[in-house]
């Protein structure tokens, strides 16, 4: 039976935090990259550092500046670590092995805010609400990242899956919660929760569910092994693929445009799939449309730009700039060299995260993040790290364009 309760505040002073330990800086650089204690929650004061970008690599978290991309603070944290926006301007949500851990990014430390729970997965921000799903628990936790600023943990809704599964869930404006339906062996669909957690509908027409991306007029949809299921004004719409199987898995979307960016594979048997169509969902049309772009991508490519532009990172290196309306390729963007997507999907990759009017691009294999400004195409910043990156995320206030989910 499905189960949900409401989350209450931390009340009282906080407890205190351990005081990390500072390392010297890695590689000999600037004394500024500072290397915190492996996981620790610091109550040291730090320099802040502005519109920071958030990098994981093999043993911890790179803090950078925004704007200039200078490594300002090194933090060790052991095992696989992902990155997302929290939703507001300090914050970045850390899946590490215990849970979601919450990193003041702009003040460079761990917080004592923690979502515990195994298998951290995926991170939604929509509506003034960021939404954590737990593929461990089925355990779903809502909170306002604008009460992050409290250094507490936000009082918040809870609701548990009816069983555990790889999934993803998001809160609309209105307090109804779409969350995704399955077991360990089989994902089926989706439902939606009123703000009091009874059922108002559900949809089982969706084999193998997942990821999950928002449109303008706040059209959601998740993907299928068949295409893609769409919730808006109460009700689903299945919308099909052209194939038997078409798995649309990882979406992008931007409340500007009704379209939304998605990946497109079409063979079950593969061991990795390396595709080159993406498919752009039209949400207010029901209608999937398949373009080719003549180069394959990674989960890690899909992203929007400022005006709704559907951006893909190439294995070609360049960043393909298309219309989504249209589907036509605008202008190719040269980024880094080119690359091909590694067999584990934890290996890394060339990853792109976009927010405002930059396009930020990782190179693990030279070390190297830069900057692109997506209007003119140039280069603006670039930087070499002591080690190759994996995943790349920012601060991004609500409003901003949020990167995708494998």
């Amino acid at each position: 039976m499905n189960k949900s309760i409401r989350g209450r505040a931390l009340t009282g002073t906080a407890l205190a935090l351990a005081v990390s330990t500072v390392l010297a800086a890695c590689g000999g650089k600037d004394s500024s990259s500072d290397t915190e204690a492996e996981g620790a929650a610091s109550a040291t004061p730090t320099a802040t550092v502005k519109d920071p970008l958030v990098a994981t690599f093999d043993g911890g978290l790179y803090i950078l500046d925004g704007e200039s991309l200078e490594l300002t603070r090194t933090i060790g944290l052991p095992g696989f670590n992902r990155v997302n926006p929290a939703g507001d301007k300090d914050h970045v949500v850390v899946s590490t092995d215990t849970g979601f851990r919450l990193l003041d990014a702009t003040g460079q430390a761990l917080t004592g805010i923690e979502y515990k729970g195994a298998k951290p997965g995926h991170v939604v921000r929509h509506a003034g609400r960021t939404v954590l799903f737990s593929d461990g628990t089925g355990e779903v936790n809502v909170f306002a990242p604008a009460d992050l600023s409290s250094g507490e943990k936000p009082e918040g809704r809870t609701y548990t899956s009816a069983e555990a599964h790889h999934g993803v869930a998001i809160e609309l404006a209105n307090g109804e919660l779409l969350s995704t339906l399955g077991t360990e062996e089989k994902r089926t669909g989706a439902l939606v929760l009123d703000e009091n957690d009874k059922e108002i509908t559900r949809n089982e027409k969706c084999p193998g569910v997942h990821g999950e991306a928002a449109a303008r007029d706040e059209a959601v949809a998740v993907g299928c092994e068949d295409g893609v299921l769409i919730y808006q004004d109460g009700e689903f719409t299945k919308v099909d693929a052209p194939d038997a199987y078409g798995r649309i898995g990882n979406q992008a979307g931007s409340d500007t445009s009704p379209v939304l960016l998605g990946d497109y594979k079409t063979d079950p048997e593969a061991e990795l799939e390396r595709p080159t169509r993406i498919s752009l969902i039209d949400t207010e049309k029901k209608k999937l449309r398949l373009v080719d772009l003549g180069t394959s991508y990674s989960f890690r490519s899909l992203a929007r730009g400022p005006r709704g532009e559907a951006l893909v990172l190439g294995t070609d290196g360049a960043i393909h700039v298309i219309d989504p309306d249209t589907g036509k390729t605008e202008k190719k963007i040269p980024a880094v060299g080119e690359w091909q997507e590694p067999l584990d999907w934890q290996q890394a990759r060339p990853t792109l995260f976009v927010r405002d009017d930059t396009a930020y691009v990782s190179d693990p294999s030279g070390k190297a993040l830069l900057a692109i400004d997506l209007a003119t195409g140039k280069k603006i910043a670039s930087v070499t790290l002591p080690k190759g990156t994996n995943e790349l995320s920012g601060v991004v206030e609500e409003g901003g364009s949020p990167r995708q989910r494998r």
